[in-house]
């Protein structure tokens, strides 16, 4: 049997303001309905341990825009130990794909001690890769990137509309194995979020209309690149 591929999506984001969140979201809400996974609010936080190499490897090709890139990271939310997920995402040009697997409490923490070498012989693919990775690119965790998430969802097209604000980092010790208690206020200017559009062949004409009558412009806006300023 052969083994299905994950498919890649459009990814587009944009930088916008208080003002520009408060015109669109009042457009975007009678035709889309909410993400079932957000609260009572309509929100969820994300957390998110990224990997990198001591030559920031993935920071660099994410500023040169290298075409063909990918990222490790580990991913829960709500501060739920109780679904953590790693995952790899790729670039190749305009698409991105998104490769997961769970992981249990243990293995998370064994993960971030360093204790790695029964991750070998796990019976998920992903998880062995990032092995061979840790070994043959030295990847290690670099920082958590944590911000809050306002989600909806269009059905044609698999369309995804999110609001993300108040992105926040906290810095990684290699050699205590841990994150810093504080975290670091990561936002480029105040007021300001990350608006993202993502779909899978096409856009349908009603949500790019609404984002036009919005007058937002595309941004190459990285969250892991804007948290790594600080370290």
């Amino acid at each position: 049997m052969t083994e299905k591929r994950p498919r890649g999506r459009h990814e587009l984001k944009y930088d916008i303001s208080i003002a520009e969140y408060r015109e669109l979201v009042p457009r975007l809400r009678p035709i889309m309905r909410r993400d079932p996974h957000a609260g009572e609010n309509g929100v969820y936080r994300i957390q998110s341990i990224y990997f990198d190499n001591y030559r920031d490897k993935a920071l660099r090709e994410k500023i040169d825009g290298v075409a063909k890139r990918e990222k490790f990271r580990i991913r829960w939310y709500n501060d739920d130990l109780s679904h953590i997920q790693l995952e790899k995402k790729i670039k190749l040009d305009s698409l991105c794909l998104k490769i997961g697997v769970p992981l249990t409490v243990e293995e998370y923490h064994r993960i971030l001690n360093g204790d790695t070498c029964w991750m070998l012989g796990h019976r998920d693919p992903l998880v062995r890769e990032l092995y061979i990775k840790e070994k043959s690119q030295q990847l290690r965790p670099r920082i958590l990137v944590s911000y809050t998430r306002e989600p909806y969802i269009y059905d044609p097209g698999n369309v995804r509309v999110t609001f993300d604000s108040d992105i926040r980092s906290s810095l990684y010790h290699p050699f205590c194995s841990r994150f810093r208690a504080s975290e670091i206020d990561s936002r480029m200017e105040p007021g300001r979020m990350i608006l993202e559009v993502k779909y899978d062949d096409y856009l349908p004409e009603l949500i790019a209309m609404i984002l036009q009558l919005g007058g937002v412009r595309q941004t190459a806006f990285s969250k892991y690149g804007v948290c790594r300023r600080f370290g």
